[in-house]
């Protein structure tokens, strides 16, 4: 039952919040240049953050969202930076009962960070090597972590079916994605220019990969 005593006045119904938004987002974007699988995505993105421009800073592999639809459904396994990345992403939609991976508390992470002389985020990205072959890495906070990544494929690594880097912050996150956009591995990614970023893009971004738009 309806509170008729609230001060307030606001949509209540999360059906008609949800169509609203989406909505919104289509109205507000500038999705017209995108291919429609990487506008869906970005839409997805757009939703987690609130901010439709960010359209503008969005690069990506022409076949970064097929690729990780494929990986998701060939059972790939989905390898995060950090726990808040792993929290948002939806379970129930992932279509193969995936493994999701975070290593970032792995009892071993903080002396191999000792060891390698770096963050323990970057750390545990060396625990994702069994793992790594064929999978969907999501990275929304750590710049070191894709730096890392990236340090290990050059140096041989086994290549994830797609990388979506979106890690925030005002030292690295740039530049670590702009590495990650003139990587010549040849592997598709998607990722976002500047500074901005974070847990819930990053995880929305898996999302995309992994259920229809309303």
């Amino acid at each position: 039952m309806q509170d008729d005593t609230s001060p307030y006045t606001y949509i209540r119904d999360p059906a008609e919040i949800y169509r609203r938004s989406f909505a919104t987002v289509r109205a507000e974007a500038n999705l017209a240049a995108l291919p429609d699988d990487i506008a869906g995505a970005a839409i997805r993105l757009i939703h987690a953050c609130g901010m439709p421009d960010i359209v503008d800073d969005l690069k990506y592999h022409a076949d970064a969202v097929q690729a990780g639809r494929r990986a998701l459904i060939a059972g790939a396994p989905v390898l995060a930076d950090a726990e808040m990345v792993a929290a948002g992403i939806i379970r129930a939609r992932l279509p193969a009962d995936n493994r999701v991976i975070c290593r970032l508390n792995d009892p071993r992470t903080p002396a191999h960070a000792a060891t390698i002389a770096n963050t323990r985020s970057a750390a545990a990205v060396d625990f994702w090597l069994d793992d790594l072959a064929g999978a969907v890495v999501v990275i929304g906070n750590a710049p070191t972590a894709l730096f890392r990544l990236l340090e290990l494929l050059h140096q041989g690594a086994a290549k994830p079916a797609v990388i979506l880097g979106f890690p925030v912050g005002f030292i690295g996150a740039a530049e670590s994605k702009q590495a990650l956009a003139e990587f010549g591995g040849n592997i598709p990614f998607m990722t976002l220019s500047g500074r901005r970023g974070g847990s819930a893009i990053a995880s929305a971004a898996v999302n995309a990969l992994s259920g229809d738009l309303p």
